[in-house]
């Protein structure tokens, strides 16, 4: 078996995905110390897509999609394919063909630092993109990569297993040891927000801590105020 292969790696689970797949990729970015969302060069090609699964890693060389096509062999449903193809907008590296097949394989999304295509027809079959933008240029098939193996995504360091979520604000990649502990934080968040928002809508418009930060930033001085 070749090195550039790793196929036995841990999944976050079923279950703590379908619990994080409750919260938008902001909230989990803000409770996990606002770490973890990929640059936002990736974005979600049609607002409406969402996606959450565990992350299948793929690193390429800018405009070859060989190693894609063999980390489509090797996943599992709900996998999400994490393409780092270096940002690369020359060619694109997946198209309407290969997202079907990936619908097909039960994957549960494709989230790529790097070109697609076909944007019209992935949109019409409704499978959850993310890319840096498209590009109707072909790609080549020649030069090898490596499947499984920890990658750079969008600026974030990204393994086989951890969690992604992803949203019309974009792509986070939490680590699947802290998941379990992110969700009960992410449910708190949620419900102050809530409240906040409540709030607002009843007048309560002024922020409680603005003041005290104005002070410490040297903003106003001891008992100046707005």
């Amino acid at each position: 078996m070749t090195t550039d292969i790793l196929r036995d790696f841990e999944r976050v689970s079923p279950d703590l995905v379908r619990q994080a797949a409750e919260y938008q990729a902001a909230i989990l970015a803000d409770v996990n110390g606002r770490r973890g969302a990929l640059h936002g060069r990736i974005a979600a090609l049609r607002p409406r897509m969402k996606l959450a699964g565990p992350a299948l890693t793929v690193e390429v060389r800018p405009g070859d999609n060989l190693m894609i096509h063999a980390a489509m062999a090797l996943a599992k449903p709900g996998d999400v394919l994490v393409i780092d193809g270096k940002g690369d907008q020359t060619a694109a590296l997946m198209g309407t063909i290969m997202m079907t097949a990936c619908k097909q394989l039960g994957i549960a999304g494709v989230v790529i630092d790097g070109a697609v295509r076909d944007s019209l027809e992935i949109d019409e079959m409704d499978f959850p993109v993310f890319s840096v933008g498209t590009n109707p240029n072909g790609p080549t098939k020649n030069v090898p990569g490596r499947i499984g193996h920890p990658i750079t995504c969008g600026g974030v360091n990204v393994r086989s297993g951890d969690l992604v979520v992803a949203d019309a604000d974009g792509v986070f990649v939490g680590e699947r040891e802290r998941v379990a502990a992110l969700l009960p934080l992410a449910r708190k968040k949620v419900e102050d927000e809530t409240a906040r928002i409540a709030g607002i809508k009843k007048g309560n418009t002024a922020a409680s801590w603005l003041l005290p930060a104005l002070r410490t930033a040297g903003v106003l001085k001891e008992g100046e105020s707005l």
